[in-house]
């Protein structure tokens, strides 16, 4: 039996690092094993979330905060802190590292992003970070070739562990209108890349049925505090000026996972357009792919890894020619989508839940190994 704790945004903040965390958690605590897990959840302001996994808070940019913090993770077996650049205090996120000194558990840091050309500080921060850990996860090949090259790491920290999917069987609804429905989801704001695929949609506006694109999640609520609705004004007006209004739909509100899966249900295709190439793990696409959808990304690095072999098309960032022919080919060449659905399910069966929790709890093993007993 294995204590986990966490260091980690966490619902109810809605992001890709809480959602993670939740599935991770929820899966290792799952088996009969008797594993369990606290929940220390980074916070901007102080804040109560009503679930009796998390054991404490670590408020950002507050001095001395990460003394109790690491009193608390330090009461479980290993801990396993998800590592984005922008979740914690001081540039770069250094505030991070003092707490990583103070903990005497081992610890897995899960690296959400290696950039491909960070700056000095940024190469400095992360390289310290892995240096404090036990172990460093990577959730592609790429990002872990990328960590080892460009940074200054021990090879041997290192290891691949893919992001999670859904462990629930594909759906596949009809839509009872017949037109496909091309989904983009996922919380809104600058770097997502929807206005090069609204572009590339007013290529095939033409087809029979018309194809409608749903673009789903709420404005991401750190660009909602510093920008306003400014990104998602500027697609309204991009939909206006290309004569779209008829085939562009927002779905604003948060979805629940019930109601995710159902959206995606109904996808023809996934678009995943975003605008960096640095990006090492997407839960998006990994979803696509569990949930068995044609999926057309911009060639971030976890797309060219997983969508290579022909499970999806890939596309040169903000091209919108290049999105529309990618549209045109999977809207109207069957043989194309059949050989890309069969793909994406032999790739989807290591992304289940309970297959990345095992990969963890294998980890965490190895490093309780090796980690001495206090007299």
């Amino acid at each position: 039996m294995t204590s986990y704790g966490f260091l980690s945004t966490y619902p109810p903040t809605q992001c890709g690092l809480a959602t993670f965390t939740a599935s991770l958690l929820r899966a290792l605590t799952s088996s009969a094993g008797g594993d369990h897990a606290g929940v220390v959840r980074l916070v901007e302001a102080t804040a109560h979330a009503n679930r009796p996994e998390v054991v404490g808070t670590l408020r950002v940019n507050d001095p001395g905060a990460e003394r109790p913090a690491a009193a608390l993770l330090d009461r479980h077996d290993v801990v396993i802190v998800q590592h984005e650049y922008g979740i914690f205090g001081g540039l770069d996120g250094e505030d991070l590292l003092p707490l990583l000194r103070r903990l005497r558990a081992p610890v897995i840091v899960v690296l959400h992003t290696v950039l491909e050309r960070p700056t000095g500080h940024q190469r400095e921060v992360l390289e310290q970070v892995v240096a404090l850990a036990g172990a460093a996860v990577t959730m592609s090949e790429t990002a872990r070739a990328r960590l080892v090259l460009r940074y200054g790491v021990d090879p041997g920290k290192v290891v691949v562990i893919p992001h999670g999917a859904s462990e629930r069987p594909p759906l596949r609804l009809l839509n009872t209108n017949g037109e496909p429905t091309i989904l983009t989801w996922g919380l809104l704001g600058p770097g997502k890349g929807i206005e090069w695929a609204i572009g590339g949609l007013r290529l095939v506006r033409h087809l029979a049925p018309r194809p409608r694109y749903v673009i789903a999640g709420q404005t991401h609520p750190k660009v909602l505090t510093e920008q306003g609705e400014a990104y998602r004004l500027m697609l309204y007006a991009r939909i206006r000026a290309l004569g779209l209004g008829g085939l562009v739909s927002f779905e604003r509100t948060y979805l629940d996972q019930a109601n995710l899966d159902r959206l995606v249900g109904r996808a023809d295709i996934v678009l995943l357009p975003y605008d960096s190439p640095d990006q090492a793990a997407s839960g998006v696409l990994v979803e696509a792919l569990a949930a068995h959808k044609p999926v057309i990304a911009t060639a971030f690095s976890h797309a060219q890894e997983l969508l290579s072999d022909g499970a999806g098309l890939l596309v040169p960032h903000r091209d919108p020619a290049a999105i529309g022919a990618a549209l045109k080919r999977v809207l109207t060449e069957p043989d194309l989508v059949a050989d890309m659905y069969d793909k994406s399910r032999r790739i989807a069966q290591g992304t289940r839940w309970s297959a990345v929790a095992a990969s963890y709890r294998t980890l965490a093993a190895t490093l309780l190994s090796r980690t001495p007993v206090p007299l």
